[in-house]
């Protein structure tokens, strides 16, 4: 068994919006995002920053507790902050988990913001049965103004894992009046469905619930804007959608 550690924000034994089926969801510390409209801005810092609550935890003490839960569960996510920060504690988990008789029935996926290498991928995909990368935004400048990083690794993880069958969802947070622009959101469908026309795509609101507090302030998106976004994707492609 790995000796590993890594540094553990929190834990949630059961998730039904963390990817397919119930799941034992472990949000990671630290994250090289800085998304003004993140829902977990505590897991940003650093792991070893003052700042940072993140427990630190051994492989083991998590199997421990995923087995208790596992007869209800479907998978096991990672997510973050960003989960590729840590992506040899990422492998050794899921490695762990493919080799206990126990477990090894749970699918193991990343809940990602896109922002790794292939050499990354390529270390989580022989023990991952899938991702769900966020999509800030398409366009690069506005991509930026959310995040304070470039959206090149994401667009190029997005194709990377599609080809290597480990893409399972795309996700859309969608702020009004910045990033749901429906020309933009158009040109978002057409990539997207570039990349694959049939892809699974999440269109998430935003709410103001758990993020910090900025200004200006950021607007919650209303079923209006999202059955507005939702009939952008329907004329493109064969997307599966999902609007939350």
């Amino acid at each position: 068994m790995s000796s590993l550690h890594g540094f553990v924000a929190d834990t949630v034994s059961f998730s039904c919006v963390d990817g397919p089926g119930n799941r034992f969801v472990v949000f990671l510390q630290g994250c090289n995002f800085n998304c003004v409209a993140c829902h977990n801005p505590q897991t940003i810092a650093c792991p070893i920053d003052g700042a940072s609550k993140a427990r630190l935890r051994t492989i083991e003490s998590l199997l421990t507790q995923i087995g208790q839960a596992a007869p209800f569960l479907s998978g096991i996510t990672v997510s973050g902050g960003e989960a590729t920060q840590q992506a040899s504690f990422v492998g050794a988990l899921f490695t762990a988990i493919n080799h206990d008789a126990g477990l090894q029935r749970l699918t193991c996926f990343v809940d990602t913001n896109g922002a790794a290498d292939e050499r990354t991928w390529d270390d989580l995909l022989p023990v991952m049965d899938g991702a769900m990368v966020d999509l800030k935004c398409l366009d690069p400048q506005i991509h930026y103004r959310l995040t304070g990083q470039p959206n090149d690794q994401v667009l190029q993880s997005i194709r990377y894992l599609q080809r290597a069958g480990r893409l399972y969802e795309v996700r859309l947070l969608l702020v009004p009046g910045v990033n749901d622009n429906p020309a933009l959101l158009h040109r978002t469908a057409a990539w997207l469905a570039a990349v694959d026309p049939a892809m699974r795509v999440k269109l998430i609101g935003f709410r103001c619930h758990g993020v910090r507090p900025m200004m200006p302030e950021l607007n919650e998106a209303s079923a209006a804007d999202m059955q507005a976004a939702a009939a952008v994707f329907a004329g493109i492609g064969r997307f599966a959608v999902t609007v939350v």
